[in-house]
């Protein structure tokens, strides 16, 4: 497949004013295509479409959002096989987790197909005689929405499902890495019966296109998914026009393992943790803290299970872990590789760039030990499938340690205790909690988001989405008034 699209804009693909090539981290002598970069006045276009087509979805009523909805979703889950084989191929995770990632979010969409039907109001009385009070959500207006390529259709997919939902338009910038994958999910929700100009695909380099986006004062919300520096950028550049901002962002998710766990299932759940989709997850463990009397068993066995991983080809059987998305974040896992070494950390396995029979950005799969909390490897997100385990002596000093950071997103630890499990769940300082499970993983139907550095504004997923997606209107009605 060779394109040269990868620009929707007012109900019509378009050329873009240059071109970038998509290649597959797998064998870079594969190439996906070439994707059109809009324009600076190409997204003028898209923001005055956005905003002339929002009013007529919104008046098309909570029965034909739902059926646009439901059927985005169903292709989406339908045709996850085909979609979630492409995905691999352009963004390197395991075939089996493209096309898991593809079928959730076609699950994004039906959720929030039903959600357009649930969007209730509430009526009060008011402290005053003869007067009724109406509270209802209205939509936000022109959704600004930019995704990373980590999860280049699910992530896209819990934004937009509930931004259409709840009657708002969509202005998507994805992640230059992944356009292939935009395009495929735009192409189906291009087919359907929606006002032109509703949903806007807009690709280019975030400094240019992505800038001038969140700096436009026609959007009036931004969800970004992304890291922490480029969030920061994106809220200060604009809060001049004050929209609704929503960002999810980095993390260095805790998994605490003390002396009564399950040895063998915690390694089970560190390994899938630190590095299911190549470490390339915002929820992934890459800080084991560890109780000092299973320590020494638990690195043993965690260097074990690491090497025992199948680093392949994204789309060949077997494969457990597939290639880093690019040649610069390959060269950036590497390099905290090296920084972690010179901090004095022990690398008991992994962290090498590997050969295999396709040239690709592959890499072992990497435990530290004897590692501190205050290294920059601890500190800073990797984003690789890099992990580091931190000796605790007790399960305060390890709930301590978790909480010393400045993000909050997951956090998780591994008891047989209901007493420690209990109150692990009540003081871990972190938007999710697991128990006894991975600290990746998570559902679609409730809130999803973090605490501190991790997370700025309301939730995504489930009901809570409805939070940045409407705004409130609170109306006062005075019995016997003129018709």
């Amino acid at each position: 497949m060779t394109v040269s699209t990868g620009i929707y804009i007012g109900g019509r693909w378009q050329d873009g004013a240059a071109t970038i090539e998509s290649r597959n981290p797998s064998d870079i002598s594969d190439l996906i295509g070439h994707y059109g970069q809009a324009s600076v006045a190409q997204l003028d276009e898209a923001l005055a479409s956005a905003k002339s087509a929002q009013p007529l979805w919104w008046a098309a009523g909570v029965q034909k959002r739902h059926d646009v909805l439901m059927a985005i979703g169903t292709e989406l889950m339908a045709r996850a096989d085909e979609i979630g084989r492409l995905l691999s191929r352009e963004e390197g995770k395991p075939l089996a987790e493209g096309k898991g990632e593809v079928y959730r979010a076609g699950q994004f969409f039906t959720y929030f197909a039903a959600e357009a039907l649930r969007l209730h109001g509430d009526l009060a009385e008011s402290v005053r005689p003869g007067i009724e009070i109406d509270v209802r959500r209205e939509p936000v207006g022109v959704v600004a929405i930019v995704s990373p390529w980590n999860f280049p259709i699910a992530t896209p997919a819990w934004k937009i499902a509930p931004a259409l939902a709840f009657g708002n338009a969509v202005i998507w910038k994805p992640a230059n890495l992944t356009p292939a994958s935009a395009v495929a999910l735009t192409e189906i929700i291009a087919r359907q019966d929606i006002p032109a100009g509703l949903f806007n695909l807009v690709t280019g380099a975030g400094r240019d296109v992505g800038q001038q986006l969140v700096e436009s004062p026609q959007v009036d919300a931004i969800s970004f998914t992304g890291s922490v520096p480029v969030g920061r950028q994106i809220a200060a550049s604009a809060i001049a026009n004050m929209p609704k901002l929503q960002m999810e962002m980095g993390s260095k998710n805790p998994f605490v393992v003390m002396d009564d766990a399950d040895l063998d299932l915690a390694v089970a759940h560190a390994a899938n943790a630190a590095f299911g989709g190549t470490g390339q997850k915002c929820t992934a463990a890459s800080r084991l803290i560890v109780h000092e009397k299973i320590h020494d068993a638990f690195v043993e066995k965690l260097a074990a299970a690491a090497r025992a991983l199948k680093v392949g080809h994204a789309l060949e059987d077997g494969t457990q872990i597939g290639p880093v998305v690019s040649e610069g974040q390959l060269k950036q896992n590497l390099d905290y590789v090296s920084i972690g070494r010179e901090e004095g950390a022990e690398l008991v396995c992994g962290g090498e760039r590997l050969e295999r029979a396709t040239e690709g950005y592959y890499m072992a799969p990497a435990v530290f030990a004897g590692t501190r909390n205050d290294m920059r490897i601890n500190r800073e997100e990797m984003f690789a499938p890099v992990t580091c385990v931190i000796k605790a002596g007790s399960y305060d000093e390890a709930l301590s340690i978790a909480n010393d950071s400045e993000f909050g997103l997951t956090g998780g630890i591994m008891t047989r205790s209901l007493a420690r499990a209990n109150h692990f769940r009540a003081n871990m300082r972190a938007g999710c909690v697991m128990v006894n499970l991975p600290t990746a993983g998570t559902d679609y139907h409730v809130p999803f988001g973090g605490r501190g550095a991790s997370s700025y504004g309301p939730r995504e997923q489930g009901r809570y989405a409805a939070e940045f997606f409407t705004t409130v209107k609170t109306a006062y009605v005075a019995a016997g008034a003129p018709e």
